[in-house]
């Protein structure tokens, strides 16, 4: 059994190491890693999740991707390995013990180097997320990753070993066959990820599924299930929800609300509104309102 007690110190030296570096990114040119506080819970609040391991060091949180909803904690990790438009809000934290999170981008090129160490264990589904378990292994790893916040001078040359043995770890785990996936060219997951692409680059445009399933190199059907097994959205939702985040970032910097509508892709202001609350849980202009005074701020880990 893991030494618990162990375990909790190595937290307990992440979070001071986080306090002292509070929204920063590692210096370098190793990962990308950054350090995250919140000191008090959060309303559900919406934001895209890049490909990354992210590791809750103190508090908790809440994910919803799509129709599944994730919490994880100090004894979880969660891995994201497509790009991800998400709901998340902080359950637990304080001033005292405010929530603090550390999250590392997924390094396709680096995971593939990695590929021929690590034995294939098949496709499996084609899930774009997860949270697993945290073990003694990773955890240590992670604590000698953010040490390296307060040894700037090292980050460059120890921080990619690092996270190499992190990346190896992941590989190893419970999700290894999704990370796998993520870094595979031709797996199902990378050709789903291709298609993310095309819909994150022309989200104001007409969604043709069938289009997208050429891209994918799949049948419609097969495209469909696949889809969703990645992101727990169909193809509609997650093109939907790309264009209502886009819609708040313009109408928090004083956008129009009709003039939003069109330019994010709605042919109709009236159904663009009710999508926009029914989302966001207030109309546009006064959802946008509350967010220039403060409320809902997204997190980013």
């Amino acid at each position: 059994m893991a030494d618990l007690g162990a375990m909790q110190d190595q937290l307990d030296t992440m979070c001071a190491i986080a306090s002292r570096h509070e929204g920063s990114l590692l210096p370098g040119s190793g990962p990308r890693v950054g350090v995250y506080m919140s000191r008090a819970p959060t309303v559900p609040s919406p934001g895209l999740y890049e490909p990354m391991v992210c590791v809750v060091l103190q508090g908790a949180k809440r994910v919803m991707f799509g129709d599944q909803v994730l919490r994880y904690d100090p004894a979880s990790y969660l891995v994201a390995t497509v790009e991800l438009p998400a709901q998340g809000c902080i359950l637990d934290a304080s001033v005292d013990q405010p929530y603090i999170a550390a999250s590392m981008a997924l390094n396709r090129e680096v995971l593939a180097e990695l590929l021929c160490e690590v034995p294939d264990r098949g496709q499996g589904e084609t899930a774009g997320f997860a949270v697993s378990p945290m073990t003694p292994e990773l955890l240590e790893a992670w604590l000698r990753l953010l040490t390296l916040f307060d040894r700037p001078g090292e980050a460059g040359i120890m921080g990619p070993l690092i996270e190499r043995e992190i990346l190896y770890r992941l590989l190893q785990g419970p999700q290894g066959a999704m990370v796998r996936q993520a870094a595979l060219a031709d797996s199902r997951l990378s050709r789903i990820r291709a298609a993310i692409g095309w819909i994150r680059a022309h989200f104001t445009a007409t969604l043709r599924v069938e289009a997208l399933a050429e891209i994918a190199g799949m049948s419609v059907a097969s495209f469909h299930r696949h889809f969703k097994a990645a992101t727990a959205m169909s193809p509609l939702q997650y093109q939907k929800a790309l264009r209502l985040q886009e819609a708040r970032r313009l109408l928090v910097a004083h956008a129009d609300a009709a003039a939003t509508a069109y330019r994010v892709g709605y042919e109709s202001a009236s159904q663009f509104s009710r999508e926009y609350a029914r989302m966001f849980g207030n109309p546009p202009a006064r959802d946008a309102a509350l967010l220039r005074g403060g409320a809902g701020e997204p997190v980013a880990a």
